[in-house]
């Protein structure tokens, strides 16, 4: 059935297209002309985004970062190995798949820093990236309440990977 659910819907939407009259290759061709737009207008959001994160990796920042909360993560038993995906996760999702990749390839997909990797990355969320993007594309200068609440949400997140992942491979 689900070979089908795509087909299905783009002939519904046809059908209804075809109903109430809407030329609906012209409105896509109208529609595609607004994401290209869109797109363009992103660009440097992203670019600022991509150069931001390399300069906080390469002066040393994240290692700075990583060596004050060492003392505090080992205190509750939390591998320091999953400490550089808690740390890149919010800011860039490409860079965090990475980091759990290499997790899983060193240690397994079976082994607990394996599976609190996994486990973390599905529990948060790139809200840098995604606030630099959003609302940058809509022109929302002002973000301090949603950056704030996208924070607390993802150290939530990892918090509750790290608890449900002791509780239930531990």
């Amino acid at each position: 059935m689900s070979i089908w659910l795509i087909p299905a819907v783009i002939l519904i939407v046809l059908v209804m297209a075809t109903i109430k009259r809407v030329p609906a290759y012209e409105v896509f061709v109208e529609g595609s002309k607004e994401g290209i737009q869109i797109a363009v207008s992103l660009l440097p959001f992203l670019l600022g985004m991509m150069v931001s994160i390399a300069i906080f990796q390469a002066s040393g920042a994240m290692d700075a970062v990583l060596s004050l909360v060492k003392p505090l993560t080992s205190l509750f038993a939390v591998p320091e190995q999953i400490l550089p995906l808690a740390l890149i996760r919010p800011i860039s999702g490409t860079a965090a798949l990475s980091v759990t990749t290499e997790l899983i390839r060193t240690f397994g997909p079976d082994s607990f820093i394996g599976q609190l990797a996994s486990v973390m990355q599905g529990s948060t969320d790139t809200t840098l990236y995604i606030i630099t993007v959003y609302f940058g594309a809509v022109g929302i200068r002002r973000m301090g309440d949603a950056l704030k609440v996208g924070l607390l949400a993802d150290l939530v997140g990892i918090i509750a990977s790290i608890v449900i992942v002791i509780i239930l491979f531990g």
